[in-house]
Protein backbone atom coordinates (compact mmCIF):
# COMPACT_ATOMS: atom_id res chain seq x y z
CA UNK A 1 0.00 0.00 0.00
CA UNK A 2 1.35 3.32 -1.26
CA UNK A 3 2.31 5.45 1.92
CA UNK A 4 3.08 9.52 2.02
CA UNK A 5 6.45 10.17 3.43
CA UNK A 6 5.16 14.09 2.43
CA UNK A 7 2.16 15.76 1.68
CA UNK A 8 1.41 18.96 0.05
CA UNK A 9 -1.49 21.60 0.78
CA UNK A 10 -5.24 19.76 0.93
CA UNK A 11 -7.38 19.92 -2.34
CA UNK A 12 -9.56 22.73 -0.34
CA UNK A 13 -6.95 25.21 0.42
CA UNK A 14 -6.11 24.84 -3.24
CA UNK A 15 -9.74 25.21 -4.11
CA UNK A 16 -9.93 28.39 -2.61
CA UNK A 17 -6.72 29.90 -3.82
CA UNK A 18 -8.73 29.16 -7.98
CA UNK A 19 -11.65 31.06 -6.63
CA UNK A 20 -10.02 34.62 -5.91
CA UNK A 21 -8.20 34.37 -9.26
CA UNK A 22 -11.37 33.23 -10.65
CA UNK A 23 -13.20 36.58 -10.15
CA UNK A 24 -10.43 38.75 -10.63
CA UNK A 25 -10.15 37.04 -14.17
CA UNK A 26 -13.51 38.04 -14.62
CA UNK A 27 -13.53 41.18 -14.01
CA UNK A 28 -10.16 42.43 -15.81
CA UNK A 29 -12.01 40.38 -19.13
CA UNK A 30 -15.43 41.76 -18.75
CA UNK A 31 -13.37 45.17 -18.59
CA UNK A 32 -11.63 44.70 -21.95
CA UNK A 33 -14.47 43.15 -23.50
CA UNK A 34 -16.12 46.66 -23.09
CA UNK A 35 -13.41 49.07 -23.60
CA UNK A 36 -11.03 47.51 -25.55
CA UNK A 37 -7.65 49.10 -26.07
CA UNK A 38 -7.98 51.21 -23.26
CA UNK A 39 -8.36 48.88 -20.80
CA UNK A 40 -5.40 46.76 -22.26
CA UNK A 41 -3.53 50.04 -21.36
CA UNK A 42 -4.74 50.77 -18.11
CA UNK A 43 -3.88 46.88 -17.36
CA UNK A 44 -0.33 47.05 -18.39
CA UNK A 45 0.31 50.03 -16.45
CA UNK A 46 -1.29 48.80 -13.30
CA UNK A 47 0.62 45.50 -13.73
CA UNK A 48 3.68 46.00 -15.34
CA UNK A 49 4.27 49.70 -15.69
CA UNK A 50 4.33 49.32 -19.49
CA UNK A 51 2.89 52.11 -21.80
CA UNK A 52 4.79 52.36 -25.34
CA UNK A 53 3.13 54.22 -27.73
CA UNK A 54 2.04 50.87 -29.49
CA UNK A 55 1.89 47.40 -28.30
CA UNK A 56 2.38 45.81 -31.53
CA UNK A 57 6.25 46.13 -32.42
CA UNK A 58 7.22 47.42 -35.61
CA UNK A 59 9.67 45.48 -38.10
CA UNK A 60 12.39 47.93 -37.09
CA UNK A 61 12.27 47.35 -33.30
CA UNK A 62 11.86 43.44 -34.14
CA UNK A 63 15.43 43.33 -36.10
CA UNK A 64 16.83 45.49 -33.67
CA UNK A 65 16.03 42.31 -31.05
CA UNK A 66 17.12 39.65 -33.51
CA UNK A 67 20.62 41.62 -33.90
CA UNK A 68 21.11 42.34 -30.63
CA UNK A 69 22.13 38.74 -29.70
CA UNK A 70 25.29 37.73 -29.64
CA UNK A 71 26.07 34.94 -32.71
CA UNK A 72 26.10 31.86 -30.01
CA UNK A 73 22.41 33.06 -28.25
CA UNK A 74 21.04 33.09 -32.08
CA UNK A 75 22.86 29.77 -32.65
CA UNK A 76 21.08 27.84 -29.72
CA UNK A 77 17.48 29.54 -30.72
CA UNK A 78 17.94 28.26 -34.33
CA UNK A 79 18.82 24.82 -32.95
CA UNK A 80 16.35 24.34 -30.21
CA UNK A 81 13.61 25.41 -33.52
CA UNK A 82 15.06 22.68 -36.02
CA UNK A 83 14.72 20.31 -33.48
CA UNK A 84 10.77 21.48 -32.66
CA UNK A 85 10.00 22.17 -36.41
CA UNK A 86 11.65 18.65 -37.29
CA UNK A 87 9.27 16.68 -35.00
CA UNK A 88 6.25 19.02 -35.23
CA UNK A 89 6.74 18.30 -39.45
CA UNK A 90 6.77 14.38 -38.23
CA UNK A 91 3.65 14.57 -36.43
CA UNK A 92 2.19 16.76 -39.20
CA UNK A 93 3.02 14.27 -41.72
CA UNK A 94 1.37 11.35 -39.83
CA UNK A 95 -1.89 12.72 -40.28
CA UNK A 96 -3.68 11.73 -43.32
CA UNK A 97 -6.35 12.86 -45.25
CA UNK A 98 -8.55 10.01 -45.73
CA UNK A 99 -11.30 9.26 -48.94
CA UNK A 100 -12.95 6.18 -49.46
CA UNK A 101 -16.15 4.02 -50.95
CA UNK A 102 -17.60 3.11 -48.10
CA UNK A 103 -20.41 1.32 -49.81
CA UNK A 104 -21.23 1.10 -53.71
CA UNK A 105 -21.77 5.23 -53.98
CA UNK A 106 -21.27 6.35 -50.69
CA UNK A 107 -17.92 8.33 -50.55
CA UNK A 108 -16.85 9.43 -47.26
CA UNK A 109 -13.65 11.73 -46.39
CA UNK A 110 -11.56 13.74 -44.04
CA UNK A 111 -9.81 16.49 -44.64
CA UNK A 112 -7.05 18.07 -41.80
CA UNK A 113 -7.74 21.99 -41.89
CA UNK A 114 -5.86 24.02 -39.99
CA UNK A 115 -7.35 26.88 -38.18
CA UNK A 116 -7.49 30.44 -39.74
CA UNK A 117 -5.85 32.69 -36.80
CA UNK A 118 -3.87 31.66 -33.86
CA UNK A 119 -2.57 34.01 -30.58
CA UNK A 120 0.39 32.52 -28.80
CA UNK A 121 1.25 33.74 -25.23
CA UNK A 122 4.67 33.25 -24.09
CA UNK A 123 5.17 33.88 -20.75
CA UNK A 124 8.11 36.16 -19.75
CA UNK A 125 7.57 38.13 -16.05
CA UNK A 126 9.65 36.29 -13.73
CA UNK A 127 11.39 34.23 -16.50
CA UNK A 128 11.79 35.10 -20.11
CA UNK A 129 10.17 31.73 -21.28
CA UNK A 130 12.33 31.84 -25.00
CA UNK A 131 11.20 27.95 -25.23
CA UNK A 132 7.56 29.00 -25.32
CA UNK A 133 7.39 30.86 -28.43
CA UNK A 134 9.38 27.50 -30.30
CA UNK A 135 6.63 25.69 -28.69
CA UNK A 136 3.73 27.66 -29.83
CA UNK A 137 3.83 30.08 -32.92
CA UNK A 138 6.63 27.18 -35.06
CA UNK A 139 4.20 24.86 -34.40
CA UNK A 140 1.28 26.39 -35.43
CA UNK A 141 2.96 27.30 -38.34
CA UNK A 142 4.03 23.69 -39.73
CA UNK A 143 0.24 22.79 -38.95
CA UNK A 144 -0.25 25.37 -41.16
CA UNK A 145 -1.98 28.28 -39.15
CA UNK A 146 -2.18 31.53 -41.67
CA UNK A 147 -2.06 34.22 -39.19
CA UNK A 148 0.12 33.42 -36.00
CA UNK A 149 0.79 36.58 -33.51
CA UNK A 150 2.32 36.57 -30.42
CA UNK A 151 2.86 38.43 -27.08
CA UNK A 152 4.67 38.35 -24.05
CA UNK A 153 4.91 40.90 -21.29
CA UNK A 154 8.13 43.27 -21.07
CA UNK A 155 10.99 42.20 -19.40
CA UNK A 156 12.92 44.51 -17.11
CA UNK A 157 11.23 47.81 -18.88
CA UNK A 158 11.22 46.75 -22.46
CA UNK A 159 10.45 43.93 -25.05
CA UNK A 160 12.93 40.63 -24.41
CA UNK A 161 14.89 40.73 -27.23
CA UNK A 162 15.72 36.93 -26.55
CA UNK A 163 11.70 36.47 -26.71
CA UNK A 164 10.96 38.52 -29.30
CA UNK A 165 13.80 37.66 -31.90
CA UNK A 166 12.50 33.73 -31.05
CA UNK A 167 8.80 34.78 -32.03
CA UNK A 168 10.25 36.05 -35.34
CA UNK A 169 12.09 33.17 -36.34
CA UNK A 170 9.08 31.35 -35.92
CA UNK A 171 7.59 32.84 -37.95
CA UNK A 172 4.97 34.83 -35.70
CA UNK A 173 3.11 37.63 -37.98
CA UNK A 174 2.22 39.95 -35.43
CA UNK A 175 4.76 40.51 -32.09
CA UNK A 176 3.15 42.29 -29.30
CA UNK A 177 4.73 43.80 -25.64
CA UNK A 178 2.43 43.27 -23.16
CA UNK A 179 1.74 40.27 -21.24
CA UNK A 180 -1.19 38.49 -18.56
CA UNK A 181 -4.69 38.48 -18.58
CA UNK A 182 -4.44 41.67 -20.42
CA UNK A 183 -2.68 40.41 -23.27
CA UNK A 184 -4.68 37.27 -23.85
CA UNK A 185 -8.42 38.47 -23.34
CA UNK A 186 -7.18 41.33 -26.13
CA UNK A 187 -5.60 38.56 -28.58
CA UNK A 188 -9.62 36.50 -27.95
CA UNK A 189 -11.92 39.09 -27.79
CA UNK A 190 -10.26 41.99 -30.33
CA UNK A 191 -10.00 45.33 -29.43
CA UNK A 192 -10.32 48.71 -32.27
CA UNK A 193 -6.18 47.50 -32.96
CA UNK A 194 -5.66 43.78 -32.74
CA UNK A 195 -8.09 41.37 -34.41
CA UNK A 196 -9.45 38.61 -32.52
CA UNK A 197 -7.61 35.48 -32.89
CA UNK A 198 -9.92 31.59 -33.24
CA UNK A 199 -7.84 29.96 -30.70
CA UNK A 200 -5.43 31.18 -27.79
CA UNK A 201 -2.16 28.55 -26.76
CA UNK A 202 0.61 28.81 -24.86
CA UNK A 203 1.84 28.50 -20.97
CA UNK A 204 1.23 31.00 -18.09
CA UNK A 205 0.58 31.66 -14.79
CA UNK A 206 -2.72 31.42 -12.98
CA UNK A 207 -3.94 34.28 -13.70
CA UNK A 208 -3.43 33.16 -17.72
CA UNK A 209 -5.03 30.00 -17.24
CA UNK A 210 -7.77 31.17 -15.98
CA UNK A 211 -8.17 33.43 -18.28
CA UNK A 212 -8.21 30.88 -21.03
CA UNK A 213 -10.26 28.90 -18.96
CA UNK A 214 -13.05 31.59 -19.18
CA UNK A 215 -12.60 32.23 -22.60
CA UNK A 216 -12.94 28.60 -23.75
CA UNK A 217 -15.62 27.97 -26.46
CA UNK A 218 -15.57 31.68 -27.48
CA UNK A 219 -12.31 30.92 -28.69
CA UNK A 220 -10.11 27.31 -28.64
CA UNK A 221 -7.75 26.50 -26.34
CA UNK A 222 -4.61 24.13 -26.42
CA UNK A 223 -5.07 22.83 -23.05
CA UNK A 224 -6.26 24.01 -19.31
CA UNK A 225 -3.00 24.10 -18.09
CA UNK A 226 -2.19 24.74 -14.17
CA UNK A 227 1.20 25.22 -12.49
CA UNK A 228 3.81 22.99 -13.67
CA UNK A 229 4.18 19.89 -12.01
CA UNK A 230 6.49 17.10 -12.25
CA UNK A 231 7.08 13.39 -10.88
CA UNK A 232 9.93 11.50 -10.76
CA UNK A 233 9.57 7.87 -10.63
CA UNK A 234 12.71 5.99 -9.44
CA UNK A 235 14.48 2.94 -7.79
CA UNK A 236 17.92 2.58 -6.37
CA UNK A 237 18.84 0.45 -9.24
CA UNK A 238 17.64 3.06 -12.00
CA UNK A 239 19.20 6.54 -10.08
CA UNK A 240 20.91 8.37 -7.11
CA UNK A 241 19.08 11.12 -4.14
CA UNK A 242 21.54 13.48 -6.00
CA UNK A 243 20.17 13.09 -9.29
CA UNK A 244 16.39 12.96 -7.92
CA UNK A 245 16.34 15.66 -6.02
CA UNK A 246 17.84 17.85 -8.43
CA UNK A 247 15.42 16.43 -11.25
CA UNK A 248 12.37 17.69 -8.26
CA UNK A 249 13.75 21.05 -7.44
CA UNK A 250 14.11 21.87 -11.61
CA UNK A 251 10.92 21.86 -11.92
CA UNK A 252 9.72 22.90 -8.47
CA UNK A 253 11.74 26.47 -9.52
CA UNK A 254 8.88 27.15 -11.81
CA UNK A 255 6.66 28.61 -9.17
CA UNK A 256 5.78 28.84 -5.35
CA UNK A 257 2.45 26.43 -6.25
CA UNK A 258 4.39 23.76 -8.78
CA UNK A 259 4.04 20.32 -7.11
CA UNK A 260 7.42 18.23 -7.69
CA UNK A 261 6.54 14.61 -6.11
CA UNK A 262 8.61 11.61 -5.72
CA UNK A 263 7.25 7.92 -6.06
CA UNK A 264 9.77 5.09 -5.03
CA UNK A 265 9.32 1.53 -3.86
CA UNK A 266 12.63 2.22 -1.51
CA UNK A 267 11.67 3.74 1.44
CA UNK A 268 15.57 4.13 2.48
CA UNK A 269 15.76 5.85 -0.78
CA UNK A 270 12.88 8.20 -0.31
CA UNK A 271 14.24 9.57 3.42
CA UNK A 272 18.09 9.97 1.54
CA UNK A 273 16.52 12.07 -1.31
CA UNK A 274 14.44 14.16 1.65
CA UNK A 275 17.99 14.78 2.75
CA UNK A 276 19.26 15.71 -0.70
CA UNK A 277 16.83 18.10 -2.02
CA UNK A 278 17.26 20.11 1.57
CA UNK A 279 20.85 20.30 0.76
CA UNK A 280 20.12 22.01 -2.47
CA UNK A 281 18.45 24.25 -1.23
CA UNK A 282 21.18 25.70 0.35
CA UNK A 283 22.71 26.13 -2.70
CA UNK A 284 20.55 26.75 -5.39
CA UNK A 285 19.94 30.12 -6.76
CA UNK A 286 16.37 29.72 -7.45
CA UNK A 287 16.12 28.62 -3.88
CA UNK A 288 13.37 31.00 -2.16
CA UNK A 289 10.85 29.74 -5.24
CA UNK A 290 11.83 26.38 -5.85
CA UNK A 291 11.67 25.92 -1.27
CA UNK A 292 8.51 27.46 -1.19
CA UNK A 293 6.97 25.02 -3.78
CA UNK A 294 8.77 22.24 -2.49
CA UNK A 295 7.44 23.04 1.34
CA UNK A 296 4.04 23.21 0.52
CA UNK A 297 3.28 21.27 -2.47
CA UNK A 298 6.46 18.59 -2.40
CA UNK A 299 4.94 14.89 -2.05
CA UNK A 300 7.10 11.49 -1.18
CA UNK A 301 5.31 8.43 -1.98
CA UNK A 302 6.83 4.98 -1.22
CA UNK A 303 5.42 1.98 -3.03
CA UNK A 304 5.72 -1.48 -2.60
CA UNK A 305 5.88 -2.71 -6.51
CA UNK A 306 5.81 -1.63 -9.89
CA UNK A 307 1.97 -2.22 -10.39
CA UNK A 308 1.28 -0.05 -7.57
CA UNK A 309 3.69 2.91 -8.75
CA UNK A 310 2.05 2.98 -12.06
CA UNK A 311 -1.04 2.79 -10.53
CA UNK A 312 -0.49 6.00 -8.58
CA UNK A 313 1.21 7.97 -11.04
CA UNK A 314 -1.78 7.04 -13.02
CA UNK A 315 -4.10 8.69 -10.44
CA UNK A 316 -1.81 11.80 -10.43
CA UNK A 317 -2.01 12.01 -13.89
CA UNK A 318 1.13 14.65 -13.74
CA UNK A 319 2.34 17.00 -16.27
CA UNK A 320 6.01 15.91 -16.77
CA UNK A 321 6.72 12.39 -15.36
CA UNK A 322 10.35 11.05 -15.54
CA UNK A 323 11.40 7.57 -14.73
CA UNK A 324 14.32 6.61 -13.70
CA UNK A 325 14.41 2.91 -12.68
CA UNK A 326 15.46 -0.29 -13.63
CA UNK A 327 13.05 -1.08 -15.94
CA UNK A 328 11.61 2.59 -17.68
CA UNK A 329 10.35 0.84 -20.08
CA UNK A 330 8.29 -0.90 -17.95
CA UNK A 331 5.99 2.20 -17.33
CA UNK A 332 6.40 3.51 -21.15
CA UNK A 333 4.05 -0.23 -21.40
CA UNK A 334 1.86 0.18 -18.69
CA UNK A 335 1.51 4.01 -17.64
CA UNK A 336 -1.80 5.64 -19.06
CA UNK A 337 -1.86 9.27 -17.86
CA UNK A 338 0.73 11.37 -18.34
CA UNK A 339 1.92 14.89 -20.25
CA UNK A 340 5.20 13.22 -21.07
CA UNK A 341 7.55 10.28 -20.79
CA UNK A 342 11.35 11.23 -19.93
CA UNK A 343 12.76 7.25 -20.12
CA UNK A 344 15.64 6.74 -18.35
CA UNK A 345 18.66 9.20 -15.95
CA UNK A 346 20.12 10.01 -19.09
CA UNK A 347 17.19 12.63 -20.29
CA UNK A 348 15.41 15.24 -18.21
CA UNK A 349 12.29 17.12 -18.00
CA UNK A 350 14.37 19.80 -19.03
CA UNK A 351 15.37 19.00 -22.39
CA UNK A 352 11.52 18.93 -23.15
CA UNK A 353 11.30 22.29 -22.09
CA UNK A 354 14.53 23.60 -23.82
CA UNK A 355 15.70 22.04 -27.01
CA UNK A 356 15.38 18.88 -28.01
CA UNK A 357 12.12 18.69 -30.11
CA UNK A 358 8.83 17.17 -27.76
CA UNK A 359 6.67 20.01 -26.89
CA UNK A 360 6.85 21.67 -23.12
CA UNK A 361 3.04 22.92 -22.98
CA UNK A 362 1.45 19.71 -21.36
CA UNK A 363 -1.91 19.29 -19.35
CA UNK A 364 -1.85 19.83 -15.93
CA UNK A 365 -4.08 19.52 -13.04
CA UNK A 366 -4.92 15.50 -13.67
CA UNK A 367 -5.95 16.73 -17.72
CA UNK A 368 -3.58 14.25 -18.48
CA UNK A 369 -6.44 11.51 -17.75
CA UNK A 370 -8.14 13.01 -21.33
CA UNK A 371 -5.77 14.83 -22.97
CA UNK A 372 -2.42 15.04 -24.68
CA UNK A 373 0.04 18.00 -25.02
CA UNK A 374 0.35 20.96 -27.53
CA UNK A 375 1.29 19.87 -31.08
CA UNK A 376 0.17 20.28 -34.92
CA UNK A 377 -3.00 18.58 -34.44
CA UNK A 378 -4.26 21.06 -31.81
CA UNK A 379 -3.88 23.48 -34.55
CA UNK A 380 -6.08 21.36 -36.61
CA UNK A 381 -9.54 20.50 -37.54
CA UNK A 382 -10.33 17.14 -38.97
CA UNK A 383 -13.72 17.29 -41.45
CA UNK A 384 -15.46 15.01 -42.86
CA UNK A 385 -17.79 15.43 -45.93
CA UNK A 386 -19.18 12.91 -47.97
CA UNK A 387 -20.39 12.31 -51.57
CA UNK A 388 -23.22 10.46 -52.79
CA UNK A 389 -24.44 8.35 -55.97
CA UNK A 390 -28.67 8.98 -57.01
CA UNK A 391 -28.52 4.81 -56.50
CA UNK A 392 -26.73 5.08 -53.42
CA UNK A 393 -29.21 7.92 -51.98
CA UNK A 394 -31.89 6.05 -52.62
CA UNK A 395 -31.01 2.74 -50.29
CA UNK A 396 -29.43 4.77 -47.55
CA UNK A 397 -32.05 7.33 -47.99
CA UNK A 398 -35.04 3.83 -47.00
CA UNK A 399 -33.03 3.09 -44.05
CA UNK A 400 -32.56 6.61 -43.42
CA UNK A 401 -36.33 7.51 -43.30
CA UNK A 402 -36.87 4.37 -40.90
CA UNK A 403 -34.61 5.67 -38.14
CA UNK A 404 -35.70 8.89 -38.13
CA UNK A 405 -39.12 7.91 -37.85
CA UNK A 406 -38.10 5.65 -34.46
CA UNK A 407 -36.43 8.95 -33.14
CA UNK A 408 -39.87 11.03 -34.46
CA UNK A 409 -38.13 13.44 -36.12
CA UNK A 410 -40.22 14.25 -39.13
CA UNK A 411 -38.38 16.94 -41.06
CA UNK A 412 -35.35 14.50 -41.21
CA UNK A 413 -37.43 11.60 -42.04
CA UNK A 414 -38.70 13.93 -44.79
CA UNK A 415 -35.20 14.81 -45.68
CA UNK A 416 -35.05 11.34 -46.99
CA UNK A 417 -38.14 10.70 -48.17
CA UNK A 418 -38.06 13.19 -50.93
CA UNK A 419 -34.99 11.94 -52.34
CA UNK A 420 -36.52 8.20 -52.29
CA UNK A 421 -39.38 9.34 -53.73
CA UNK A 422 -37.79 11.16 -56.26
CA UNK A 423 -34.72 8.36 -57.51
CA UNK A 424 -36.99 5.69 -56.70
CA UNK A 425 -39.10 7.29 -59.74
CA UNK A 426 -36.18 7.72 -61.88
CA UNK A 427 -34.80 3.97 -61.23
CA UNK A 428 -38.11 2.97 -62.35
CA UNK A 429 -38.22 5.28 -65.68
CA UNK A 430 -34.37 3.52 -66.29
CA UNK A 431 -32.93 7.11 -65.77
CA UNK A 432 -30.53 6.06 -63.02
CA UNK A 433 -28.72 3.83 -64.92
Amino acid sequence: MARFLKEGITEEVSASNDAKVRGIVEGILGDIQQRGDSAVRELSEKFDNWSPAQFRLSEEQIQACIDSLDDATRHDIEFAQEQVRNFAQIQRDSMKDVEVETLPGVVLGHKNVPVNSVGCYIPGGKYPLVASAHMSVLTAKVAGVKRVIACAPPFNGEPNPAIVAAMAMAGADEIYCFGGVQAVGAMALGTESILPVDMIVGPGNAFVAEAKRQLFGRVGIDLFAGPTETLVIADEQGCDPELAAADLLGQAEHGYNSPAVLLTNSEQFALETIKEVERQLTILPTAEVAGKAWDDYGQVIVCDSYEEMVEVADDIASEHVQVMTRDPQYFLENMTNYGALFLGRETNVSYGDKCIGTNHTLPTKKAARYTGGLWVGKFIKTCTYQRVTAEASLKVGEYCSRLCALEGFAGHKEQADIRVRRYKKLDEEGALS
